[in-house]
């Protein structure tokens, strides 16, 4: 199987494996303790509204230290960086768990520890990100960011499955331990990784810090292809991907089921990101990229009409599949195309654009969908964010051959060398 084959490739280097190996053990652990968190949010308030201003609390924090972070990954070394951010998480973690056990979790607390969480996530990503092209040779690149994301996705099966009897069984506070426990393996393996120092900083300091970071804004925004294809998938996330973060409203209101549904219906978005993503990273080219990135959000918009349209729940779980499916189409795609496009020293601060866009954007999304939620029930408000996300990828679609021709082109390669 050619996708096999692929990841073989990228898990041939040492690097990589111990990267992917800390990777898959501090992502399960990410998501037992989203689950965990988003159920003990419906726990203290059962409101659709506070499930996703946690949600906000968590992602919202990449809007201001997304862009500060990706100017810090460009400057400072990432591999320290990507340690003291994941330690930072670990300790987080720890105190959630350690309050929920002992019975002092208010929710008040609950969202200034996950903005904190969130802020030191908003760091690990850059830093995490930029090391890549330095764990592996350039021709492997494609790979190992696909293993990247079905890394990611595998652990969004596996995270769910553990949460779920644990949570039935032990209570929330052990699923959240897990979390701590698991980034604390991840920040202890981080040393072990052997990276060029020209890959563990993308230059010295030559400006302010804040001078950096407006440096890598308007990089981006004035490339031909990176500005409007993370416009575009800004827009497509608002829209679309926070009924992922307030999954609790959906399973009690409209399926009527518990928190084994909750992880049922994680590990069906996980299955269906980890397929789609096998059959990216099989196709090993960058030409068509592009265009997948745009489609990937027409799909993900016509599977979630379904998800929000059904009272079926085998009917969600399998739009569900789909919508993992097509997300991970659009992530995969897009990351590979910043990684690709991206000049080397400015590749730190694309890269934390990108991670705004994958954090923010859904929190906002989740905001938005639980406010209107508690107005208009949830099968209305996502229905006509579907709709307007299908007139984001018809524009989408009408720009594609210029941004395929900065994205793809020769010019983006020799960019990168």
């Amino acid at each position: 199987m050619a996708s096999l084959g692929t990841l073989r490739r990228a898990l041939s280097h040492r690097n990589a494996r111990i990267f992917f190996g800390a990777s898959l053990t501090a992502w399960t652990g990410l998501w037992m303790h989203r689950i965990a968190v988003s159920w003990l949010a419906w726990e203290l308030t059962e409101s659709a509204f506070w499930v996703g201003v946690v949600a906000f609390c968590d992602l919202a924090p990449a809007v201001i230290f997304s862009p500060l972070a990706g100017a810090v990954a460009d400057r400072a070394d990432r591999l320290r960086m990507t340690m003291l951010s994941q330690a930072a998480i670990g300790l987080n973690a720890a105190v959630i768990a350690l309050l929920v056990a002992t019975g002092s979790m208010t929710i008040g607390v609950l969202l200034v520890l996950e903005v904190a969480g969130g802020i030191a996530a908003s760091f690990a990503q850059p830093a995490r990100q930029s090391l890549m092209p330095g764990l592996v040779p350039r021709t492997d690149l494609p790979a190992a960011v696909a293993l990247n994301s079905l890394t990611f996705n595998v652990a969004r099966f596996i995270g769910p499955a553990l949460a779920a009897p644990l949570i039935a069984v032990a209570g929330v506070w052990p699923a959240v331990a897990v979390n701590a426990l698991a980034y604390a393996v991840a920040t202890a393996t981080t040393p072990m990784l052997r990276v060029e120092e020209s890959q563990r900083r993308g230059h010295a300091a030559t400006a302010s810090l804040f001078g950096e970071m407006v440096d890598g804004v308007r990089y981006a925004a004035r490339h031909p292809g990176l500005g409007p294809i993370l416009a575009f998938s800004a827009v497509g996330a608002v829209l679309l991907r926070g009924v992922q973060e307030i999954l609790p409203p959906f399973v009690e209101r409209i399926f009527g089921l518990g928190p084994g549904a909750l992880a049922g219906l994680t590990a069906a978005f996980g299955v269906g990101a980890l397929c789609a993503g096998l059959m990216v990273a099989a196709r090993g080219q960058l030409a068509g990229t592009t265009r997948l990135a745009v489609l990937g959000v027409g799909a993900l918009g016509l599977a979630t009409a379904g998800f929000a349209a059904t009272g079926s729940f085998a009917i969600g779980l399998v739009c569900a599949v789909l919508m993992g499916a097509a997300g991970s189409v659009h992530g995969i795609s897009v990351q590979t195309l910043a990684q690709s496009a991206s000049d080397p020293s400015m590749r730190g601060r694309v890269l934390s654009l990108w991670g705004l866009i994958t954090r923010a954007c859904p929190a906002l999304g989740a905001l938005l969908l639980g406010g209107a939620g508690e107005v208009f029930g949830l099968r209305w408000p996502t229905l006509v964010a579907v709709a307007l996300s299908l007139l984001v990828v018809a524009w989408g679609m009408a720009i594609l051959s210029r941004m395929q021709a900065a994205l793809e082109g020769p010019q983006a390669d020799a960019a990168n060398r």
